[in-house]
């Protein structure tokens, strides 16, 4: 019987699916079970939209259906849980499986935090990430560095600290880091991400670990909540899910990945962050000639997926820091913002990619609730009695 904390690896029973999906369709076979089982009413995933760079948020209630998520697609770099809670109602009427970055499941559970969506009625799948990038800019690096025509790839993948792209005339890679030294790469806010493993989710599942004659064939999976469990032993005892213990050097690889990933987080941080910071407040003062920029659009706030007030403060009639037609906004108008959402913030970066004023809010604000971590005494993790991934006080000598 599947118990919490229980790693396999995994690979589908389905021929199709394990073709199509990564590393023997786990993920796939997973879902599609949860559809045919009955155990839930649809699934929340993504799909590839008008090529290989546009990934489309999709919501399925035909299993068949479910094979058009199949695959990776590096540059999803939406939030789920933003669809979930304000598309979805929060999956209050409905059981709903959704696929899940570390940031996505972060703000998940973050949202059940708050009563805006109904954690007993959703199913988290999470799946390792190691960074996303942005579309355009991924095209052009495409273009420049790899001399292809970005609708030639019919694939892409980070692995070993190099992004590998694979066209029908074989594979090229490129040093991340170099990548990322011009500009290109990653994210910036997923440089800086130090969650590589959805560990909040109920599953999570990736490539990492997995090694000998099951290499590029099988997922690695882990199971962190009991709801994962029985969704994991139901789905082997159907005979969907075909599973073996892992290698013990796998385990200790997939660890291993995850420190380097988390150590150059740090680097990025490190690097993005001033050191020479004071308090929090003169931490959002040094921004203050980046605020200047705002058009007050309300772009962020639109893209935030913690933002879900029906009436926002920052609209209502009243102060005059308020008032729509005064540009730039006093600084007041960032500071509301700043109190409303950053201690829940989970640097998923959707508030900077839509910024058309490209002021670097996901920066600002990562590294803001670092310094709430820092000066409350607060750390992220898991603790008896706490929900998943929820802050709670560091204990002395912790």
């Amino acid at each position: 019987m599947v118990q919490v904390g229980d790693m396999y690896y995994a690979w589908g029973s389905d021929d199709e699916i394990a073709a199509s999906g990564e590393c023997g369709g786990a993920v796939t076979t997973i879902l599609k079970f949860l559809l045919e089982d009955g155990i839930v009413d649809a699934v929340l995933a993504v799909k590839k939209g008008s090529d290989l760079y546009d990934a489309v948020p999709t919501l399925i209630s035909d299993p068949e259906k479910i094979i058009e998520t199949a695959g990776s697609l590096h540059c999803g770099t939406l939030n789920m849980a933003k669809t979930l809670e304000k598309y979805l109602d929060g999956a209050r009427n409905m059981k709903i499986a959704v696929t899940a970055k570390p940031c996505d499941a972060m703000t998940m559970v973050e949202l059940i935090k708050r009563e805006q969506i109904d954690g007993d009625n959703i199913i988290i799948v999470g799946v390792n990430c190691g960074g996303t990038m942005p579309p355009v800019k991924a095209r052009e690096m495409i273009e420049k560095f790899y001399e292809t025509d970005p609708d030639a790839v019919i694939k892409e993948e980070i692995a070993k600290g190099n992004l590998i792209i694979e066209t029908a005339e074989g594979e090229q890679e490129i040093s991340i880091d170099e990548l990322e030294d011009q500009g290109y790469g990653r994210r910036t806010n997923c440089r800086r991400c130090e969650i590589n493993i959805p560990r909040m989710a109920d599953l999570a599942l990736g490539n990492w670990g997995v090694i000998g004659p099951l290499a590029g064939k099988a997922t690695f999976v882990e199971v962190f909540s009991e709801k994962g469990a029985d969704v994991l032993d139901k789905a082997i005892n159907a005979g969907v899910l075909n599973t073996q213990e892992p290698i013990p050097k796998g385990v200790e690889i997939r660890a291993n990945i995850d420190k380097i990933m988390a150590k150059l987080a740090n680097k990025w941080q490190a690097k993005d962050f001033d050191e020479s910071r004071g308090e929090i407040m003169a931490t959002f003062a040094q921004y203050l000639d980046e605020f200047e920029r705002c058009i007050k659009c309300y772009g962020c706030r639109e893209s935030c997926p913690i933002c879900y007030c029906e009436e926002c403060t920052l609209e209502v009639d009243g102060p005059e820091w308020l008032a729509k037609g005064s540009l730039p906004p006093s600084p007041m108008f960032h500071m509301e913002r700043l109190i409303h959402m950053v201690d829940s913030c989970t640097n998923c970066g959707q508030c900077e990619e839509v910024c058309p004023a490209e002021i670097p809010l996901a920066k600002i604000w990562h590294e803001i609730n670092s310094k709430i971590k820092e000066t409350y005494g607060y750390q992220r993790g898991v603790k008896e009695g706490m929900p998943p991934f929820s802050y709670f006080p560091l204990e002395a000598g912790k």
